[in-house]
């Protein structure tokens, strides 16, 4: 075998930019500031997910309350309000399985503490303008975290409630505006959003 040619190169002739091989940082590279547990409490120091511990936290009354909209054609919207769905009663099942998302949450969402609910209420109300449902939750719970998730969940399971049982005759209807309304209790206090 023989010998590898080594070519000397002067300093001043430019190299093709294919064989340049990337420098090698000397220093390590800097990473990315933390954040704070005020900001992201699902995060811990090393950024990665956790379950909060609230075990220090005074359990006090928390509410929650969050909304949905369905929007539907004319013709759907009054198809519900008349009772005349093939699967049957639309709000009323609707509201069920609100009720039932908002005690399952922490099986749905997976850093959720499990707590013990001890309202939840939804609410059907038609909204011929749009046209559409308008679907309210309020959850409440007197205990060492917040039901905003609760909420949410209740609102977003009841909206997709609402699409399954008339489906049939609307698959065009939309699922929109899904949000937290107000928030009471807890260390980080009340919150209202804007209208």
């Amino acid at each position: 075998m023989g010998k590898k040619k080594i070519i000397k190169r002067n300093k001043a002739s430019p190299r093709r930019p294919e064989t340049i091989a990337p420098r090698r940082a000397k220093t390590k590279a800097k990473r990315a500031p933390l954040m704070t547990n005020a900001e992201l409490t699902h995060i811990d120091p090393r950024g990665q997910a956790r379950m909060v511990d609230v075990s220090a936290k005074n359990m006090t009354e928390r509410l929650a309350i969050a909304e949905g909209r369905v929007i539907m054609r004319k013709e759907t919207l009054d198809l519900v309000l008349a009772g005349n769905a093939k699967k049957g009663d639309v709000l009323g099942v609707a509201r069920l399985a609100g009720i039932m998302a908002a005690k399952r949450t922490h099986g749905l969402i997976p850093l959720c503490h499990p707590l013990p609910i001890t309202k939840v209420e939804i609410d059907i109300d038609p909204e011929h303008a749009l046209p559409g449902l308008l679907v309210r939750a309020t959850v409440k719970v007197t205990g060492q975290t917040g039901v905003e998730m609760e909420a949410l969940v209740a609102v977003s399971i009841a909206c997709l409630t609402i699409y399954d049982m008339i489906k049939a005759v609307e698959r065009g209807m939309r699922i929109e505006g899904i949000r937290l309304l107000e928030k009471r209790g807890g260390k980080s206090g009340d919150y209202r959003a804007e209208p």
